[in-house]
């Protein structure tokens, strides 16, 4: 594991909030909020609404920024983040997950939860000096960004459907010469 269970579960997270808004956004309905709220395991105040889905989508813009910037510029977007959440992080232990960090209040906006959670996550990321574990998609028309915590760090790919397009060229690429 490169990163502890929490941190891992944010930046997942954020990875799959952020790519929401490729094409085809799929993030546009309340059961599709749901769906994303219960995937990444969130607790806290869930206000099932379609100002919380629009709180929520309003998001990806600036995780994306977040998620694709240098170590510097992240380090900046962190701090800025962490100061507009008025973060006081703190341990805690509920259902079945160890001790973790949560960063503020459960029971503020779904949205500013995720901001703050995801800035936590970064922050591991920049001090480790891992922000190589975070790009964008290799295959040419795809803007997706990729989290690789693999051990070899691997993946260029966002997934298997631009991992299966890039294959099938190559392959046809090949069979052509």
């Amino acid at each position: 594991m490169v990163f502890a269970h929490d941190t891992e579960l944010s930046l997942q997270a954020a990875v799959s909030l952020v790519n929401s808004a490729e094409p085809p956004d799929t993030l546009t309905s309340l059961p599709e909020l749901e769906a994303f709220w219960t995937t990444f395991g969130y607790t806290g105040r869930h206000d099932r609404d379609e100002a919380e889905l629009a709180a929520v989508r309003a998001l990806r813009p600036r995780l994306r920024e977040l998620l694709t910037a240098n170590r510097d510029d992240a380090v900046a977007l962190v701090n800025g983040l962490l100061e507009q959440a008025d973060a006081t992080p703190q341990l805690v232990r509920h259902d079945e997950l160890d001790w973790h960090l949560h960063v503020v209040d459960p029971d503020r906006p779904m949205a500013e939860r995720i901001t703050a959670e995801t800035a936590m996550a970064m922050i591991d990321v920049i001090r480790a000096d891992e922000m190589s574990r975070l790009g964008v998609c290799a295959q040419d028309d795809c803007e997706s960004i990729v989290l690789d915590l693999s051990r070899n760090r691997s993946k260029i790919f966002c997934g298997t459907t631009c991992s299966n397009r890039a294959a099938v060229a190559a392959y046809r690429a090949r069979r052509s010469q």
